[in-house]
Formats: structure tokens, C-alpha cells, sequence
């Protein structure tokens, strides 16, 4: 039985135009996604018979292999609702304050998420995190899917930078792509996963 499954959009392939085309959404979806799915599923399972046989020589790639897929799996899962079709503006309420607080304001937030995204060489992703040890939030970046990120993170907004994501669309033109992105993202969805967040602590110090 397989452990992870690919979960299905809040909307329809289309509905993120003009910013993202249907047809990259589709292909990142069913094709992208669905692979990161395939690949932690086939490393549980691979993980599960050296146990089972008590051969461990392919123990590291196979490690590699889960944190890679299931780090795609996870950024996905949070990056789908992250967008909707009648998302954009600007945040309100608690998540507006906590903007303001920490990074000086909406402009200066977006500003600095927007670098942040700009700066990410070659694949990876740009994400606004909750960090539950000190109770403040960070802009980070994810090298790939998984590399780079403290135990502490809680994803509340990503963005995901790989070519995939936009290359059909805006070819090498990633400002652009940045840019059009503010138009849909969820707000909504963010503040959720803040008031969540916030809530949580790490067990990591006691």
C-alpha cells in the first residue's frame, strides 16, 4: 500500500490564468508532483526490504532519495493552496501585523521575498517560514526541495523557482514570472498556516 498519495488541486488546471497557464499546471500536477509521490513511495519501500534483508550499502542514496522526494511532496502540498484564482492583494489581520512587524511592511516585505526568489540558483524555492524556536518569521530559500532548511521551519508561503514552474510560459524572464505571481497568491491560506504555526513548538529544547 502505497504511504503517499498526490492530493488534488483546490481548482481547476486553468484557473490560475493568465499568471500561470493551464498547461504548465497540469504538467506540474500530474507529471512533476506525481513523480515526487512515485519516488517517496519507491524509497519506503526500498527502505523497508534492506531492513527486511539487512543489506544497508545503498543506506545513504536511499536516505537522499526520501528527504528529495518527500521535501517535493511536502513544498507541493502547501504550494497549491498557496494560489487561487481569486487571490492577490494584500494580507489583513494578524498576518498583516506580523508583516509589519518584521519586515518593515508589505513593501518591503515583498521586496525582499522577491529577491530572495530572483537569487536562487538553479532549482529551488523561495518561502516564508515560522520559525517555532524563536517565534519569528524568516524568508529562506530551499536549495532543491530539502537542503537548507532548519528542523525548526514552518512553510507558511512558497514559491517554487524551479524552471518547470514557468519556463513554458515566461522562458528565462523570472522577474516577470515573480512579479505575476503576487496576483493569485492565498492569503487566506497563509494566515491559516500562520495561526497554526504559531501555536506549535519544536520539543526540540526543553
Amino acid at each position: 500500500m502505497s504511504t503517499y498519495a498526490l492530493p488534488e488541486l483546490p481548482y481547476d488546471y486553468a484557473a490560475l490564468e493568465p499568471y500561470i497557464s493551464g498547461e504548465i499546471m497540469e504538467l506540474h500536477h500530474s507529471k512533476h508532483h506525481n513523480a515526487y509521490v512515485s519516488g517517496i513511495n519507491t524509497a519506503v519501500e526500498q527502505l523497508a526490504e534492506a531492513r527486511e534483508k539487512e543489506s544497508f550499502g545503498s543506506l545513504s542514496t536511499l536516505e537522499k532519495n526520501l528527504a528529495f522526494h518527500l521535501g517535493g511532496h511536502v513544498n507541493h502540498s502547501v504550494f497549491w493552496p498557496n494560489m487561487s484564482p481569486d487571490g492577490g492583494d494584500k494580507p489583513e489581520g494578524e498576518l498583516a501585523q506580523m508583516i509589519e512587524d518584521f519586515f518593515g511592511g508589505f513593501d518591503k516585505f515583498r521586496a525582499h521575498f522577491q529577491a530572495n526568489a530572483l537569487g536562487v540558483q538553479g532549482s529551488g524555492w523561495s518561502v516564508l517560514t515560522w520559525d517555532m524556536l524563536a517565534q519569528r518569521p524568516y524568508i529562506i530559500q530551499h536549495f532543491d526541495h530539502q537542503g537548507n532548511v532548519p528542523v525548526c521551519m514552518v512553510p507558511l508561503l512558497m514559491l517554487d523557482m524551479w524552471e518547470h514552474t514557468y519556463y513554458l510560459q515566461y522562458r528565462n524572464d523570472k522577474a516577470t514570472f515573480v512579479q505575476q505571481w503576487w496576483n493569485i497568491v492565498n492569503w487566506a491560506d497563509v494566515a491559516e498556516r500562520f495561526e497554526k504555526a504559531r501555536t506549535q513548538t519544536t520539543g526540540l529544547i526543553a
